[in-house]
């Protein structure tokens, strides 16, 4: 397998985005991708879309392909929920790893607003065990991740207060940053005044309904060192599912697919989480951030709201964390989610990021949890200047 690297990102605005079509809208990362690899659409011979099907495209693929003049590219699109997009980098890395092609292109796009708001919850509430869960339990999304916060906070000893921090931090991050659907800061009582949506989880603990679009090129290493004096190398992107069936899963207080995707990509990149400078986690709902953090290892079992509170991943603390306002703040447009990461953490490792939202990069790692469903699929991608 040959080493492959992040050459050419790009970033679309998130939020509403009326103004856009499908194709339109992926064209906004696409070609800041390509201007960043110093690439022309002829360049790419292999493209994956993520997307997960909230629009009236019923081939997106194509319909992104074809507006972006990509017509040199074999061309299938993924789905794996809210992992999606790093489903498609996947899929892009492991045609450059094996040697298929020395250039890939991953696009993760989502329009979900053409769709009404209703259906959309009814959607993501059938992404767990249909038949037991939604239809005779009627779950929704938001209430999934209850489960798992009423769990958390039993057995921790963690409050509603811990989770209004995530909300506050990556709020404050958000603020700043141009892409992001929602740039204004928050404080904890204003969370906390919030109306509930499925107790413990307020509507400021949740994740908006966005559309938006993230691309990552990939290439192999000789060419990658042709294209660019800054490539991101990628060291590992390692996956595992989860039961579909909450009622087989063992504890709530984490996920196991994380879990297992986080020791499978530490083994392979062969670092352990502390030489990692700065992450991305899937923060859906603010509960989400707290177990990824124990998750992939950055502390342990019911220490994540502690370091939360002592403001430790914040810029400057032990572990930056979500310092573009993650899926909370910046924006969950769910078949772009994964490449958005990765957009953040190459310019992190580049040293190119938003100058107040650019974290100390000491050993040059950086780290993106993505999850489908409630562990349903999990990713975890870590990057490197090494």
């Amino acid at each position: 397998m040959r080493r492959v690297a992040v050459v050419g990102v790009g970033h679309s605005k998130f939020g509403r985005r009326d103004d856009v079509n499908l194709g339109e809208l992926a064209f906004e990362s696409i070609k800041p991708a390509l201007e960043d690899a110093g690439l022309a659409p002829e360049d790419i011979p292999f493209l994956v879309v993520g997307n997960g099907g909230f629009c009236e495209e019923t081939l997106p693929a194509v319909a992104i392909a074809d507006y972006a003049e990509l017509y040199n590219a074999e061309l299938l699109r993924v789905e794996a929920a809210c992992a999606t997009s790093s489903a498609a980098l996947s899929m892009a890395y492991n045609a450059v790893a094996s040697g298929k092609v020395d250039v890939a292109m991953a696009v993760g796009c989502e329009k979900m607003t053409e769709l009404d708001t209703p259906y959309i919850v009814e959607l993501i509430g059938r992404a767990g065990f249909f038949f037991w869960e939604f239809q005779h339990f009627g779950l929704t999304f938001p209430g999934y991740y209850a489960l798992h916060a009423t769990a958390y906070l039993n057995q921790y000893g963690a409050s509603e207060e811990h989770l209004a921090m995530v909300a506050v931090k990556n709020h404050k991050y958000a603020a700043t940053n141009p892409y992001a659907q929602f740039r204004q800061e928050i404080t904890v009582e204003q969370v906390l005044k919030s109306p509930y949506i499925a107790w413990p989880l307020k509507l400021f603990d949740c994740c908006p309904i966005t559309d938006g679009s993230a691309t990552v090129i990939l290439a192999a290493e000789e060419k990658a060192k042709k294209l660019t004096d800054t490539p991101v190398w990628i060291e590992a992107i390692e996956g595992c599912g989860g039961s579909a069936n909450l009622s087989k899963r063992e504890s709530f207080v984490g996920l196991k697919a994380a879990q297992v995707a986080a020791e499978k990509a530490f083994k392979k990149a062969k670092i352990t989480p502390d030489k990692i400078d700065v992450a991305n986690v899937h923060d859906c709902f603010t509960i989400a951030e707290l177990m990824a953090m124990e998750d992939i290892g950055f502390c342990g079992r019911g220490e994540a709201y502690k370091l939360v509170e002592e403001g430790q991943t914040y810029i400057g603390g032990k572990i930056p964390i979500n310092v573009d306002g993650g899926l909370k703040a910046k924006g969950h447009p769910i078949g772009a989610t994964g490449t958005s990461m990765i957009y953040s953490l190459t310019k992190q490792l580049r040293g190119e990021y938003i100058k107040s939202n650019q974290a100390p990069i000491k050993h040059g790692y950086a780290l993106a949890h993505n999850v489908g469903g409630t562990g349903h699929y999990a990713y975890i991608t870590i990057l490197s200047r090494k």
